[in-house]
């Protein structure tokens, strides 16, 4: 599932555009086709095409592992859970198998979402909080500080793996992102929250917006699904390096399960106490 440095990749890219892809942000709608029905959460198909017409594209961004584009009048909201992608083509191209809603632009262009497993899922509303609104902060935002991320900890008594997992407590946190930050501030992934020192809250934080920021700056990490151009796997410290040496101490990566999902962690930078 691609998680916020890649959301983050993807907007950046439609946003502003890249080396043989144009731009989508500026762009009116001329028209929408919706190939698989399910795909929308709201409103109805028809009302789905009706609105979004003659609309203009005027931004698009991320809000946690969502895809915000802010039309004329309305919020088009994209998340693309485990394989979706979003493709921009010739206008002229032929669907291809997997797409889910093509979206045709001023320009000749379009704008495809491809998404293989069907889970993805689109909205259109007049306003972001009917989706958003149970999101947890972002992040790399500057005025989540050590102290919110302390408070916030102490608040459950929970596994630290699967409560970063949580998109109610910090929005973007994926599989990936939270096993390296895990690592780089050495917390055993089973670690119960209210355990922490603000000191390791704080350790914490600053590993999070490490491996974050690094995976942008990266464009994100090319594994797991239909992701285009990304090489941060090349750089993980634990995920999917089962068996490997740490790089800090050359201890053997090691992989369990939490919460049903594999978790990799090295066992001597963070002991189980």
């Amino acid at each position: 599932m691609p998680e916020l440095p890649e959301v983050e990749t993807i907007a950046r890219v439609l946003r502003q555009g890249a080396p043989g892809q144009p731009a989508v942000a500026g762009r009116h709608i001329l028209g929408a086709r919706l190939l698989w029905d399910r795909s929308l959460a709201t409103p109805s198909p028809a009302e789905f095409t009706t609105r979004l017409e003659q609309q203009v594209i005027e931004d698009i961004g991320r809000r946690g592992k969502f895809l915000t584009f802010r039309l004329s009048r309305d919020w088009l909201l994209f998340h693309l859970r485990m394989s979706g992608d979003l493709v921009v083509r010739p206008l002229a191209t032929a669907p291809e198998p997997h797409d889910r809603l093509i979206l045709a632009l001023e320009g000749d262009i379009a704008l495809a979402f491809n998404d293989a497993r069907k889970f993805g899922r689109v909205w259109l509303v007049d306003e972001v909080d009917s989706v958003l609104s149970g999101l947890g902060p972002e992040p790399l935002d500057d005025s989540f500080t050590a102290d919110d991320l302390f408070g916030r900890l102490h608040t459950t008594r929970r596994q630290l793996k699967p409560l970063l997992l949580d998109q109610t407590f910090i929005a973007g946190l994926g599989n990936i992102y939270v096993d390296e930050a895990l690592n780089l501030a050495r917390l055993h992934p089973l670690t119960i929250s209210n355990s922490l020192t603000l000191d390791q809250a704080g350790d914490l934080l600053a590993s999070i917006r490490t491996v974050l920021s690094d995976g942008i700056r990266r464009n994100g990490a090319s594994i797991d699904w239909v992701y285009r151009g990304g090489d941060f796997q090349n750089y993980f410290r634990v995920y999917q390096r089962t068996g490997l040496p740490c790089p800090e101490c050359g201890t053997p990566i090691a992989r369990i399960t939490v919460g049903q999902r594999g978790t990799h962690y090295c066992p001597h930078c963070q002991p189980w106490e």
